[in-house]
């Protein structure tokens, strides 16, 4: 009679023990959710700031980090800016669900040798996303991400695809910025030739998108990049390979620089591969990511 009481009194233990674990994990849960949802809503927040006209893409938002304020022009010695530009078109697009890369396979193709497809060849309002966008849509055989970078930036030996180029994309993309009240138009004369350049004239929006880059990895860290705003993500990185991010924490503080650019690194030594398997990952972005880094 005693050791069916011990069992029973064991087996309501257990029951007990469970219910407790089960409890914790869905408060755990519950906390991480939270932590999300309070992340999401300040991101939110910080973008009411801005009004319909003045949400920026990915290539303008890096433009506008790679612009001097007053002198309307990106350094002359950035030689990475260009191609830079042509992967924030293919991350932006990959984004807006208009583009992906092809199903892996069985033998589990590496990110750089699948091919870019079409998902959706619905407008996206923006012209030259537009125009990149049908070029990829009618090209047969697909190409892939890295090849799409060369292509789109001009950088082929194969005349039959030089009219891939998108050309004078960042005056294009400047002119934007014009259209949106963040930029304006004056010309410069350099001795030999006149320029056109493009000051900054909307500096709040400039600002708002310089504390945007800082915050995400100072203020709001949260240590995984997956738990990021891709959109952020992706400025961050793309910002590194065009060779602008430099100019987002120059402001900064020694001891927050120093900080800031240790977790910048740290999301640059992430293993493509390995980061586009996980839940939610966009591939074609980690696609673009080690087009760059490798």
């Amino acid at each position: 009679m005693s050791s069916l009481s011990q069992r029973s009194s064991g087996l309501v233990q257990r029951r007990t023990e469970a219910i407790r674990t089960a409890a914790a994990d869905r408060e755990r849960e519950s906390g991480v959710e939270e932590e999300e949802a309070a992340r999401r809503g300040e991101e939110e927040e910080d973008e009411k700031g801005d009004s319909k006209e003045t949400r920026l893409t990915l290539m303008e938002e890096v433009l506008l980090l790679g612009l001097k304020d007053r002198e309307g022009y990106t350094s002359f010695w950035n030689d990475c800016i260009s191609s830079g530009l042509r992967g924030c078109m293919l991350v932006e697009l990959a984004l807006r669900g208009r583009l992906q890369l092809e199903p892996c396979g069985v033998r589990r193709k590496s990110l750089l040798s699948r091919k870019v497809i079409c998902k959706s060849d619905a407008p996206t309002g923006d012209v030259l996303l537009d125009e990149a966008l049908k070029h990829i849509k009618d090209t047969q055989p697909p190409e892939t991400v890295q090849s799409w970078i060369e292509l789109l930036s001009g950088e082929t030996w194969n005349p039959l695809k030089l009219h891939y180029q998108l050309r004078n994309v960042r005056e294009r993309l400047a002119k934007n910025l014009v259209e949106k009240g963040v930029l304006t138009t004056e010309k410069q004369n350099f001795l030999l030739f006149d320029m056109t350049t493009h000051p900054l004239t909307n500096s709040p929006i400039k600002q708002r998108l310089v504390k945007k880059v800082q915050d995400s990895v100072l203020e709001k860290w949260v240590n995984d990049p997956h738990r990021m705003d891709k959109r952020v993500l992706a400025l961050i990185l793309l910002a590194h390979s065009s060779d602008v991010l430099e100019n987002a924490f120059a402001p900064l503080q020694d001891e927050q620089y120093d900080l800031g650019m240790k977790r910048v690194h740290t999301l640059l030594e992430l293993e493509p591969e390995k980061e586009s398997t996980k839940p939610s990952a966009n591939e074609l972005m980690w696609a673009v990511v080690a087009a760059f880094t490798k």
